[in-house]
């Protein structure tokens, strides 16, 4: 069974290793999952939260492929992610 966000998880898995960050905008994201991110993405920092506890499925896709949430911007729509 493939989730939501295993295009994202994909999209980072593939990135170079000596590639250290990576900042990309939310519409870059959902072009990349074929699919919108839910508004409590684009309102609220903690769903962007480094946690694999509880039902954020999303965290799960950018922590399995070896990266962290560094900087959210909720205004302007973008995640920074730091390699692991």
């Amino acid at each position: 069974m493939t989730g939501k966000y295993d295009p994202l998880e994909k999209y980072l898995r593939r990135l170079p290793v000596s590639q250290e960050q990576i900042t990309l905008s939310f519409q870059s994201i959902e072009q990349e999952l074929n699919d919108a991110l839910p508004q409590s993405a684009c309102e609220d920092r903690e769903w962007w939260g480094n946690q694999k506890q509880g039902t954020t499925v999303e965290t799960i896709a950018w922590m399995d492929a070896g990266w962290l949430v560094d900087i959210v911007d909720l205004r302007e729509k973008w995640v920074r992610f730091v390699r692991q």
